[in-house]
């Protein structure tokens, strides 16, 4: 199955997508390519580290792309085997099927991108963490976990596992590693026979050691940490009640950031599994209890509650990609519906119920590659524009070291291997070459009103439609 996902990947996503605004900002952190972009509050450091090995090398997009669809193929794979013992291997098949078949999960496989880094750990971390409190497969094995009998010391193999999911997720996006904390650590002091000192420890410790880059780099660069949250949260319109359930559902077969999100359903008719979703999860809860799995169907569930909590209720833009580690969660509770359907019917029965499975589940897998593949085909042309920009900067004489501000100045700059973060003083004579890209019919600003313009005739995209001023050189 995981192998399946990467091939699917490689197949559809790899070869066709460039970069988008987020991934240049991620990559040019370690990238040969172009110099750093400005690095905003928001972000952690976990991305620009996993990829690296790559970038420090080539820069080449399908380079990235390759090793990023390898790499969450292995992640997928290694994720569910945490979850070995605790459900039968078909069942742990089967919800990676469900999770990798999403549009937005092969989607964000081979991209530069946190939230699908996060469901990888999150759904490691809550298998190991089930496995250090003792939990197992099986009615007998529930019995026992919940007596209060003592249960066996967690294994530190286990542990340390736990407490590197902990801190992969802190690392990749602190926001969200904080919310898997809190679940955590209430289901470890709330459940008797989980109250372990060394489960809390590689919970919070490995949630501390991830977090730890960040919080250093706050106090570096934003004044501390109660400082970045609060610019972080200023950049997000600040944080606060919201029906943002409304967003994520429109935007639930695109776009891909719905900011704000003022757009109609997107095929409504292929949304209905979304809102199936919290249904199936809660008769996966039924059937895990009656296989004595409730615990760990509860708390996946749970889990998968906290990481979209903010999202769903705090913010009030949408993302697709927002509810992977979500999803990631919920399909260990949909498996157990589906295993509960198809072991607890009659054997004559057997069968049949097998066969409407299939069906059902290939129109599910039909209905998001049909969109997974309007997503690539529209983003195909529209990060095309960059591509386009950069020739007709490069036409223009704009070629590294250079300069380039103003509209989608990061992603342009980037694909160009210019700088995009410094900042040009008014009266300031350019060195290099620089350029301001303008909105076509809007002002420049006011540094650049002596500046030769230029029309670029590459773009196709209005909403990449954009004039260059060109710096005179001094």
């Amino acid at each position: 199955m995981a192998a399946a996902f990467t091939v699917a990947q490689l197949a559809v996503v790899v070869p066709r997508l460039g970069l988008s605004w987020d991934e240049t900002v991620y990559i040019s952190q370690v990238s040969i390519h172009a110099p750093a972009a400005y690095f905003d509050p928001a972000r952690a450091r976990g991305i620009p580290l996993l990829v690296a090995p790559v970038t420090l090398l080539t820069s080449s997009v399908l380079a990235v792309r390759i090793y990023l669809a390898i790499a969450s193929g292995v992640a997928l794979f290694l994720a569910l085997l945490c979850w070995r013992g605790l459900r039968p291997a078909w069942q742990l098949a089967l919800a990676g099927v469900m999770f990798a078949g999403l549009w937005t999960t092969l989607y964000y496989g081979p991209q530069a991108m946190p939230d699908l880094w996060v469901a990888f750990s999150s759904l490691a971390a809550v298998g190991l963490f089930l496995r250090a409190v003792g939990a197992q497969a099986g009615a007998a094995a529930s019995a026992t976990a919940a007596s209060d009998s003592p249960a066996r010391p967690a294994r530190w193999g286990t542990l340390t596992g736990l407490a590197v999911c902990m801190a992969i997720a802190a690392l990749v996006r602190p926001g969200d590693a904080l919310y898997l904390v809190a679940a955590l650590c209430v289901a470890a002091i709330s459940v008797r026979p989980w109250r372990r000192w060394q489960v809390l420890a590689a919970v919070v410790g490995g949630s501390a050691a991830g977090a730890a880059e960040w919080i250093i780099e706050a106090y570096v660069s934003f004044g501390g940490p109660l400082q970045r949250l609060h610019e972080a949260s200023a950049e997000q319109n600040g944080f606060g009640f919201h029906l943002g359930f409304w967003d994520e559902l429109r935007a639930v077969n695109g776009p891909t950031l719905c900011r704000p999100c003022t757009v109609g359903f997107r095929y409504p008719e292929l949304s209905l599994w979304w809102l199936a979703l919290p249904v199936l999860v809660i008769l996966g809860a039924y059937a895990a209890r009656r296989a004595g799995r409730l615990a760990s169907s509860v708390l996946a569930s749970a889990c998968g509650f906290a990481l979209a909590f903010q999202y769903l209720f705090l913010i009030d833009y949408a993302a697709p990609r927002f509810l992977l580690p979500a999803y990631a969660l919920a399909a260990i509770g949909v498996a157990d519906a589906i295993g509960g359907l198809l072991t607890g019917v009659q054997r004559d029965l057997r069968a049949p119920a097998t066969l409407l499975v299939a069906v059902v589940l290939g129109v599910q897998l039909l209905i998001q590659a049909t969109v997974l593949e309007h997503q690539v085909t529209e983003k195909v042309s529209f990060f095309g524009d960059y591509t386009r920009i950069t020739a007709d900067l490069r036409a223009l004489g704009i070629r590294p070291p250079c300069l380039i501000k103003g509209k989608q100045d990061i992603p342009v700059a980037f694909y160009a291997g210019c700088a995009s973060a410094p900042r040009f003083a008014v009266g300031q004579k350019a060195t290099e070459p620089v350029a301001v890209l303008v909105t076509p019919g809007q002002p420049p600003p006011a540094y650049a009103r002596g500046w030769t313009l230029h029309v670029l005739p590459g773009i196709r995209s209005k909403l990449l439609a954009a004039n260059a001023y060109i710096a005179p050189r001094g």
